[in-house]
């Protein structure tokens, strides 16, 4: 009885290890793994890169179980009359839809919504799903609410940052995580990535944050960030919020009062019209860049946020009456 027990008990912390995953996601045992809805709503291209950035994946209804749990997530946010991205597209050419991990269409057990697809305009290269059960292709632009999923049966191997993104690195210095992102971007672009990967646009809190800001910049040399641009500025957390000379940081102090506030010789200087955001240079001296001018960025992350979680038992009752009634 005894090594049963303990067999059993091995097992359930297995079960659980492997299915671990952030807390913000929630796990389902039918289909063996973790749900987020965004009901704010995004185009699809946008909708996909912020499920990839969080070690999900766009979740489409590639089988009754999925479909299913689809359903349920969207009920659960009163979702009843919208119809929300999948992960099938079209995006690289007409009417060959894939999911984005690769499943082709005709492997999925779609039901169409009458008289769908009809690819309206030769313009409608995405398929989403209303929590009907039924499916239907919409322009990939007209943004819409989307479920990420992460497969339990993926391992989940987090880092010190707590992600799944070994690109994140701990300084003890500052208690805090940063990510150097190589592939320039435009501020919006930045903010937009840093978010979707539960961090935001590094701040400079202190001498001590800008002496690890410099590091980050350092381990990072020129010829290790392929591409034409500017490679000695990068974008970090501050904008003028829309008035010149009034530079605060992404969540609206001061750059006095968030304890940093040294500008290179002759910056800011707004030199080309338009200078609203906030950079460093390699020497962590701060400058003001053109917002659309595409350079790298520095993405800055609580290292405790969001939790890990296990499923809890919660999570796993009423399976079998959801998968009964996925069709009403």
């Amino acid at each position: 009885m005894k090594t049963f027990i303990k067999s059993f008990v091995f097992l359930l912390f297995f079960i659980y290890t492997e299915c671990a995953f952030r807390c913000d996601y929630q796990y389902r045992q039918l289909t063996k793994g973790w749900f987020k809805l965004y009901e704010v709503p995004e185009t699809w291209q946008d909708a996909r890169l912020r499920c990839t950035l969080q070690g999900a994946v766009l979740a489409s209804p590639t089988s009754s179980a999925m479909a299913a749990e689809m359903r349920h997530t969207m009920k659960n946010f009163f979702l009843q009359d919208t119809e929300i991205f999948t992960g099938l597209h079209a995006t690289f050419s007409s009417q060959s839809y894939y999911t984005v991990d690769g499943i082709p269409l005709s492997k999925i057990p779609l039901v169409w919504a009458n008289n769908e697809p009809d690819n309206f305009g030769n313009k409608e290269r995405c398929i989403t799903f209303n929590s009907n059960g039924s499916a239907a292709d919409r322009m990939c632009e007209e943004p819409r609410p989307y479920i990420c999923f992460r497969s339990g049966e993926k391992e989940v191997l987090t880092n010190r940052c707590g992600t799944v993104d070994d690109e994140y690195h701990y300084y003890a210095k500052t208690k805090k995580c940063y990510k150097f992102h190589r592939v320039p971007g435009s501020f919006e672009r930045a903010h937009f990535v840093c978010s979707a990967e539960n961090g935001h646009l590094a701040i400079i809190n202190s001498e001590d944050e800008a002496e690890v800001l410099r590091k980050v910049f350092a381990d990072n040399p020129d010829s290790s960030i392929p591409g034409s641009f500017r490679k000695e500025v990068a974008y970090i957390g501050f904008h003028d919020w829309g008035t010149w000379g009034d530079f605060r940081t992404v969540h609206g102090e001061t750059l006095k009062e968030a304890g940093y506030d040294k500008f290179s010789g002759g910056e800011p200087n707004n030199a080309t019209t338009g200078e609203h955001c906030g950079a460093i240079y390699r020497s962590a001296l701060l400058d003001d860049l053109w917002c659309d001018k595409p350079v790298p960025f520095i993405c800055e992350k609580d290292p405790a946020y969001p939790p890990i979680c296990q499923p809890t038992a919660d999570e796993e009752i009423d399976i079998d009456e959801r998968f009964n009634n996925k069709v009403e």
